[in-house]
């Protein structure tokens, strides 16, 4: 906990000035009681009715000026606790978002999304509620507990033995409930990820769940999932239930205690009637106080294990690490690419390399194919050139610097990648373009959207490019989202284009005319293309074939069909289906 409350650092001023307050409030509670002493006392042996209605009125208009006086800096100790706190969760939100923005996908998805969701809100929440209430209540509980205890005793000692009895049963109490309930509260986190989980999942998946008639399962297993928080949240609460009457049972018997030791000691004339009325008033702030402490163990047991979830997030350095290079490259010629003596396996897994001995050489401007059978490795070749994940063995070099030389930001803005599945973002479609170039003009955005085949669609909408798209461009077919999303990169005039097969959802002649303007309008670009139809890759520069984890063969459609009986068998194999080759 200790390594999230730096954030609070900055605002010191204003998180000083909440226990200041809260001192001052402190002090007028504890002045009080001996206030409403006086007034019993002299009231009650007083001369006549006029000389104690006289000390009533002094007395109760002191008590007035420091009540108005408590409840100000009451408000004051609130308003800048709460302050500090939102500034410190303003800053730790913020960077613990750009901590995520900065992990490999691997880290990410060993999170997952649901419960990297709960922990930049729920738990950052928990931990900024924290703040607020230890800025006010760490001073007001101690500081009314020994207060308390001083002033009780300066009365008579003899109340210092009921303190001393009645104090270690609570806190004991205290003890034993929250050594119960401290990891629970650890798991009620993890049970609130489950949930999270599945309404993201749900809400993405939204039309895969109607195609397949699930709602119902769905249903149940969120229920299911809900259900889980709810019952450990009610075995929380239940546990905690037990805490507050034990408490009062416990106060309730200690004022009872007061009130007979008090009566012998005023039949003594000991005591004044007065003074055992202050100090059943101080008996109750002492215990109250240590009602707070328990209070305040709750919230403790609650701020440390969204802590412990925050910081796992926090130390979880970035597994893809910068360079030191910071060029664009050591060619004149931009967009060379090569692969030496590649090995590559997921990170945590066993067996054979997904990909082994791959040595390719992919010239500056040269538009490549790679086709194979599904888990041939494909995605896996592309991802290690923009660092999405690092080879285990070999290198890989681009403008002849290795790529894990450079400044990943540097390495990231000389390469567009465009997925199979578009991610569009709610917003105009001018604004979904601008994510390759926010500076890129209105003809810019045109030409874009020429080469990629999407202009006539983006025309037959009534605002055009000012056309709102919904959250996850849910408005669009899946041909227009890869079409936009081309655009948009294609906007960030990279050096080297990759299509992780995102012209799937494009039909064979828009596929055609959208190479065939590539090549034309930007010739000097690499392109680096992942498909699944020969027909769409035939009049690529070259075409690289996986199989099994190793390039079964490279070369041209005519040379490949001669030589290589991988490439003849998916070219046939496709022309016997239907599929158009010319």
């Amino acid at each position: 906990m200790k390594k999230l409350l730096k954030y609070l650092k900055p605002y010191w001023y204003i998180a000083i000035c909440s226990p200041l307050c809260m001192i001052l409030e402190v002090l007028v509670d504890l002045a009080l009681p001996t206030i409403m002493s006086t007034i019993v006392n002299d009231s009650l042996y007083a001369s006549s009715v006029e000389e104690g209605l006289a000390v009533v009125a002094k007395n109760g208009v002191l008590m007035i000026c420091l009540v108005v006086v408590g409840g100000l800096t009451g408000l004051g100790a609130a308003g800048f606790a709460s302050a500090a706190s939102q500034s410190f969760g303003n800053d730790l939100r913020r960077d613990a978002f750009s901590h995520v923005m900065s992990l490999s996908p691997e880290q990410t998805d060993r999170f997952t999304v649901g419960s990297l969701v709960t922990r930049l809100t729920n738990d950052i929440t928990m931990m900024q509620n924290f703040v607020a209430m230890a800025l006010r209540m760490f001073f007001r509980s101690p500081i009314m507990f020994v207060g308390g205890i001083v002033m009780a005793i300066a009365l008579n000692p003899k109340f210092g033995i009921v303190i001393l009895i009645s104090l270690p049963i609570q806190l004991l109490v205290v003890y034993f409930v929250m050594r119960k309930v401290r990891p629970m509260f650890d798991d009620v986190q993890v049970k609130l990820d489950n949930v999270n989980a599945v309404v993201q999942e749900n809400v993405t998946g939204a039309r895969v769940v109607k195609a397949y008639v699930r709602e119902q399962h769905e249903i149940e297993r969120f229920s299911k999932a809900n259900d889980d928080l709810y019952n450990r949240m009610i075995r929380v609460q239940f546990t905690l239930a037990f805490l507050s009457p034990l408490m009062m049972i416990i106060m309730n018997l200690t004022v009872i205690a007061v009130i007979l030791l008090g009566g012998y000691e005023v039949q003594s004339g000991v005591l004044l009637v007065g003074d055992v009325t202050a100090v059943i008033l101080y008996i109750t702030q002492i215990l109250n106080s240590v009602m707070m402490f328990s209070n305040m163990f709750q919230f403790i047991s609650r701020a440390q294990a969204s802590a412990k979830r925050i910081n796992e997030v926090m130390d979880a350095y970035p597994v893809i690490r910068d360079g030191a290079y910071e060029g664009d490259g050591e060619e004149t010629k931009k967009g060379h690419v090569v692969f030496k003596n590649v090995k590559f396996r997921y990170p945590n897994t066993t067996g054979s390399p997904i990909l082994k001995d791959i040595n390719v050489d992919i010239k500056a401007g040269e538009n490549i194919a790679i086709l194979g059978a599904t888990g041939s490795g494909k995605t896996s070749f592309v991802q290690m050139i923009p660092r999405y994940y690092d080879p285990v063995e070999g290198e890989i070099f681009l403008d002849g610097v290795p790529v894990k030389d450079y400044k990943v930001k540097m390495l990231r803005t000389k390469i567009a990648y465009v997925l199979q599945k578009s991610e569009l973002f709610s917003g105009t479609v001018a604004e979904n373009l601008r994510w390759g170039n926010p500076n890129a003009t209105d003809e810019e955005l045109r030409e874009a959207a020429r080469i990629a085949q999407a202009e006539e669609f983006i025309g037959n909408f009534a605002a055009g490019y000012d056309t709102m798209i919904s959250e996850k461009g849910a408005s669009l077919s899946g041909g227009q989202k890869q079409r936009l999303a081309i655009a948009r990169a294609l906007l960030k005039n990279p050096d080297v284009l990759i299509f992780d097969d995102s012209m799937s959802a494009l039909d064979v002649a828009t596929s055609a005319r959208l190479q065939k303007a590539l090549r034309e309008k930007l010739s000097d670009l690499t392109v680096i293309t992942i498909a699944q139809r020969v027909a769409s890759v035939m009049s690529a520069d070259r075409i690289l074939v996986l199989d099994g984890g190793t390039i079964a063969a490279i070369g041209t459609h005519d040379e490949l069909l001669g030589t290589s009986a991988v490439y003849r068998d998916i070219y046939e194999s496709q022309l016997k289906r239907g599929e158009s080759i010319e």
